[in-house]
């Protein structure tokens, strides 16, 4: 059974300071994808407020955990929310919302899609960025090839599933979707592809962590950007709250 968040607050809070990844891999996708609305974002599990940080302007956060927020209020306001669920917030009230290792966490992605397309105005955008689904496959690992070459195993790539990994003096439950799930999802709810980015670790962070060396070019992380259709009255994203 995974770890409440708020028992995993100092684990996490740790983790983005000290794990070199987070610099030099997962906040360049975000930047990449950064909305380009200056209106309203919201950073959908902002965790400590890494993602708020980055984001500037006219931001806040929301996240479950209250010892995370409190970091995180430093950066803007903040409010409590165990996602998927956005009923607290209006129809159209905000002009993008981001969220970063947030989607691989939450049970229902269906719901994800229809709350935040109800809440993002038409032309609005949303940014993901999470653990690639290739890496989440319950299963999934590298292995050793016979001439030293580190290739993966997809393990049960296909199937929608979940795995635990340990957090600190807990553990976190990853929730599995393979692409075409997360994409289909998306788009039933009215979001529109705008940009897709893959990525393995860079150099930069497999110098700092020997132990991933030759593993570059394995997926690690996905980064997407949708926008919000305009022509709303085709989609039906009532939450399925």
């Amino acid at each position: 059974m995974a770890s409440k968040w708020d028992d995993l607050a100092e684990w996490w809070a740790r983790e983005v300071e000290q794990d070199p990844a987070y610099p030099l891999d997962v906040h360049p996708i975000l930047r990449e994808l950064m909305p380009r609305s200056d209106g309203l974002a919201m950073d959908l599990g902002c965790g400590e407020g890494q993602g708020m940080r980055l984001v500037g302007g006219d931001v806040f956060g929301c996240d479950v955990s209250l010892d995370l927020l409190r970091r995180a209020n430093a950066g803007g306001t903040v409010v409590q929310s165990e996602l998927p669920d956005l009923r607290w917030l209006r129809d159209k009230a905000l002009d993008a919302a981001i969220s970063v290792y947030l989607l691989d966490l939450i049970r229902d992605h269906a719901s994800f899609f229809a709350e935040t397309a109800r809440v993002v105005r038409p032309a609005g955008e949303l940014v993901v960025v999470i653990n690639h689904p290739a890496f989440t496959a319950p299963g999934s690992c590298p292995m050793l090839d016979t001439d030293d070459e580190i290739l993966w195993r997809w393990g049960a790539y296909f199937s929608e599933g979940s795995s635990t990994e340990p957090a600190g003096d807990g553990v976190v439950e990853f929730f599995h979707r393979p692409m075409d799930e997360l994409l289909t999802s998306a788009a039933a709810a009215g979001w529109v592809l705008e940009r897709m980015i893959e990525r393995g670790l860079s150099d930069d962070t497999v110098a700092r962590i020997p132990f991933y060396a030759g593993q570059q070019h394995i997926p690690r992380l996905l980064g997407v950007r949708w926008t919000r259709s305009e022509d709303s009255s085709q989609f039906t994203v009532d939450s399925p709250l």
